[in-house]
């Protein structure tokens, strides 16, 4: 059964509420010397003496500074709202894709071959192609088959087998469809997704990556369907 795939979402505000060890938010501080420096104003303008009052210069320099001091303590809040949000929707993300470990992801890499499951991919040849064909390449680039498909977008499964019936080796195979002319001549050249099983997920940054058969490595948003696995 194969399942499309939407990136995991998630992630409660809840988490953007907590704190610093001591209880209070990480702007603190600021806020506090936010709190002190509107006090000091306050007061020195209730106290001036009337023969002599404030510079207004002085006091427009003031109330800049003020303005400064507020957009200083709302940037910071936003900022520390982000960065708890955005770390509780990770562990988030990580735990909704590790029960994705054992089934095989649809994404447009490279083919893991054991030495003797098959591999399915999902050519797309074009529509208005004559003829297609799927090209097979193991190390260093080198064509390992080339095998004619229908022009369709069904699923076709390599095999892994040579002319002679023997399995190719053990390793990673690159896959590319070629759709061909009525003249033979090969008009498009095509990468088309692989099912390849999945081994691991990781948390890499913000990101969740997931980790092939093979040792090849992905991010989780690249994956359009998922599917149990074969082996």
């Amino acid at each position: 059964m194969t399942t499309p795939v939407t990136s995991p979402t998630g992630a409660t505000s809840a988490a953007a509420s907590s704190g610093s060890s001591s209880g209070l938010p990480v702007s603190s501080g600021i806020s506090a010397d936010f709190e002190t420096f509107l006090k000091m104003l306050t007061t020195q303008a209730k106290y001036q003496d009337p023969l002599e009052p404030l510079d207004n210069a002085e006091y427009a320099s003031q109330l800049a500074q003020f303005s400064q001091v507020e957009q200083q303590v709302q940037t910071n809040e936003l900022l520390t709202a982000l960065q708890n949000q955005a770390s509780a929707a990770s562990a988030v993300t990580l735990s909704s894709t590790s029960g994705w470990v054992g089934m095989e992801a649809r994404a447009q890499v490279d083919g893991y071959f054991d030495g003797a499951t098959p591999i399915t991919v999902m050519p797309q040849p074009l529509a208005g192609a004559a003829s297609a064909r799927l090209v097979v390449r193991g190390v260093g680039g080198a064509v390992v088959d080339r095998i004619d498909i229908p022009v369709s977008a069904d699923p076709f499964t390599w095999d892994g087998l040579t002319d002679s019936g023997s399995a190719h080796r053990e390793g990673m195979y690159q896959f590319e469809v070629e759709s061909v002319n009525a003249d033979g001549e090969v008009t498009s050249t095509s990468r088309p997704d692989v099912y390849t099983r999945i081994t691991e997920t990781q948390l890499q940054g913000d990101e969740v990556h997931l980790i092939l058969a093979g040792g090849s490595s992905i991010n989780s948003t690249d994956v359009s369907a998922l599917r149990e696995s074969r082996s």
